[in-house]
């Protein structure tokens, strides 16, 4: 998430709006109460001991009271206007919207399919038909027409010889319609439903994706072999090989494989003799992989490795001829190992994503009384008639259409309403706007499904109601602190100046610093140079001199500052602490090597030496003060009959 988390576990839910007359106020805090329900939720939720006495509580209350008056300066200050909070608490907002945004029972249930999925392989042979981006119903219809023809021809004719003469997926021409094994999460999920729901042998009904329309036969299915991870070494057929040239491959891959079976180190044999050269550099070793991934061959034969270290014969695919050694063998994962790999996954995958937001939409939709009124959808189809696109002619001749299109709760949505959307939506994408209504009416319908939920949230689920509330004032507590003393301390460089002159003691050091600069020099000439130069000029001119000077086609003189005490250094032991058996070796390149600067005995000389424990002081100088401030303008009230119950209900007496 956000920085401002350093907090979250003391915000929490604080609830600050007028307490109901009906509820007991703990506290008041300038004109904000606390019920006494309220805050006992925020203590048990970070307070995992429910055994206190009222010194725990007390002090609880303490840092409570400061936390709620900086929220409350922040509200005073109007900083829960400003664009930047609202940005960010929005889209906090969305984020914890979300799961609730689902229905969860749905998409549990679509998970555990997907695992029952990845539990078995099933070969398919498939038929596609393609449909135009955004279809029309007609585009729709013609196309199924052609797909409901190609079955009747199946009932008597080879699959595929059929998906040769009539798919639309180009490689058909080569396989056949066969695409070979897969397993869960490798198609789309209308297909994956077909391929586990048609019976080996059989076919499917026209299935509809977003490619189109597609017949499926199921030509095998068996438990998942799971993935394996192989070694391989490959002679490539050269391009536009020769019937001599194959089988010059083939020779040289049967030399190779008898040397394998000598005994001949197989990583060795890869890296020298296979023109992978991506794979030999690793002994041959490819990525681990699973069924669908490679070369139907490749494939076949890798699988049928059965122990480790188990070598293939010869294999040919379309790239030439591989040995494969078998590498590892591993099962498909246990469902609670593998679940959120599902759940990602489905994340990338609209369909699946939006089962959990569909099944959500169809309940909210009973439960709040949607109704379309098909009369009003009628006329918006026949007026998207008029227009060849959704232009701005199409947006605003739609003036009068401004009757309800449906119902959602006491929610009504105009047919202008869904005129705007499909203007803003389009962008050109649909080739004519009776497309763009028709494709358009059910996300929008979703959509606003989903709006209405969305605004209730607060209403119908508590923890959601106090989640917000803590990311709220988390922000603002994160923001209010960062003007008042984290960003202030490091602005504030008189601030800072003037604090640390008048708390030079508590930076008194223990033993001698040395303050400077050590410089490396390439000869005794050099050196007498820079010394004799640097001993009038300021210090801040001492980079650029030697730069211009010495350092411009090569470095001949380097220099280093910082602040050294004895044993960080040993250049500054030897000549600047004069620490008794100190020493040190010049290298090569820098043989000479003198210091300049100061011994600086038991103070500090500026704020930058001690910058680091400087600020950190100075942040809590001023987060002291500003409470200080606080406490003056916000009136603390509490009642302590209320503390008293608070006590008790937090003991369980």
């Amino acid at each position: 998430m956000k920085r401002f988390f350093l907090f979250i576990g003391f915000v929490a839910t604080t609830c600050v709006v007028q307490a109901q007359n009906t509820l007991p106020v703990l506290m008041k805090i300038g004109d904000k109460e606390i019920t006494k329900d309220d805050f006992e939720y925020i203590f048990l939720k970070n307070n995992q001991n429910t055994q206190i006495n009222k010194v725990d509580l007390e002090n609880y209350i303490e840092l409570f009271t400061k936390f709620r008056m900086k929220v409350n300066e922040a509200l005073e200050l109007g900083m829960d206007t400003l664009p930047a909070f609202t940005r960010e608490l929005s889209q906090y907002r969305k984020q914890i919207a979300e799961p609730y945004l689902i229905d969860k029972n749905a998409e549990d249930v679509l998970v555990r399919e997907e695992y029952q999925h990845l539990t078995q392989d099933v070969n398919m042979s498939h038929i596609m038909l393609k449909l135009p981006s955004n279809a029309t119903p007609d585009d729709t219809l013609k196309v199924y027409k052609r797909a409901i023809a190609i079955m009747q021809r199946l009932k008597k004719e080879d699959f595929g010889k059929v998906a040769v003469e009539t798919s639309e997926d180009l490689s058909a021409k080569e396989n056949r319609g066969n695409i070979g094994w897969l397993t869960g999460m490798m198609t789309v999920y209308p297909l994956e439903n077909a391929l586990y729901s048609v019976p080996v042998g059989q076919i499917s009904t026209p299935v509809r994706t977003n490619y189109g329309y597609h017949i499926v036969k199921v030509t095998g299915r068996r438990p998942a072999v799971g993935k394996v991870r192989v070694a391989h070494i490959l002679k490539k057929f050269p391009e536009n090989a020769t019937e001599a040239d194959r089988e010059k491959v083939h020779q040289q891959i049967l030399q190779i494989y008898g040397k394998v079976k000598e005994g001949k180190d197989f990583g060795e044999l890869a890296n020298e003799n296979s023109d992978d050269k991506t794979s030999a550099q690793n002994g041959g070793t490819l990525q681990i992989f699973g069924v669908g991934r490679m070369v139907p061959e490749f494939e076949k034969a890798s699988f049928e490795l059965k122990n480790q270290g188990d070598v293939s014969l010869p294999v040919k695919t379309s790239f030439g001829w591989h040995i494969i050694k078998l590498i590892e063998k591993t099962p498909v994962a246990p469902y609670e190992q593998i679940k959120t790999d599902i759940v990602n996954f489905f994340k990338n995958d609209e369909q699946r994503a939006n089962v959990g937001k569909t099944s959500l939409v169809e309940k909210l939709k009973r439960e709040y009384g949607y109704t379309i009124d098909k009369k009003a959808y009628d006329e918006l189809v026949q007026y998207a008639r008029h227009y060849a696109v959704t232009d701005t002619n199409f947006a605003k001749n739609a003036g009068n259409l401004n009757s309800q299109l449906f119902k959602i709760g006491d929610k009504t949505v105009s047919q202008n309403q869904f005129i705007d959307y499909v203007y803003t939506r389009s962008n050109g994408e649909f080739d004519d706007a009776l497309k763009a209504v028709i494709n358009n009416l059910e996300p929008f319908i979703k959509q606003e499904v989903i709006n209405y939920e969305t605004v209730r949230l607060e209403d119908k689920y508590p923890e959601y109601r106090n989640l917000l509330k803590e990311y709220h004032d988390g922000i603002l507590l994160f923001n209010i602190s960062s003007e008042k003393v984290w960003d202030r301390a490091i602005r504030d460089k008189d601030g800072l100046e003037t604090f640390f002159k008048e708390n030079i003691n508590q930076y008194a050091w223990k033993e001698p610093h040395y303050k400077g600069r050590i410089f490396f020099c390439k000869d005794k000439k050099i050196e007498k140079t820079v010394k004799k130069a640097i001993k009038k000029m300021p210090v801040d001119s001492i980079n650029a001199y030697l730069y211009k000077t010495f350092n411009k086609d090569s470095i001949v003189v380097d220099c280093q500052t910082g602040l050294w005490k004895k044993g960080e250094n040993a250049i500054v032991d030897k000549l600047a602490l004069n620490v008794r058996g100190a020493s040190f070796t010049p290298t090569e390149k820098f043989p000479s090597i003198f210091v300049s600067g100061n011994v600086l005995e038991k103070f500090p000389e500026s704020p930058q030496d001690v910058k680091g424990s400087l600020i950190t002081d100075y942040q809590d100088y001023l987060e002291k003060e500003w409470v200080k401030e606080l406490q003056q303008k916000y009136r603390v009230q509490i009642n302590q009959d209320v503390l008293k119950q608070v006590e008790m209900d937090i003991n369980g007496h």
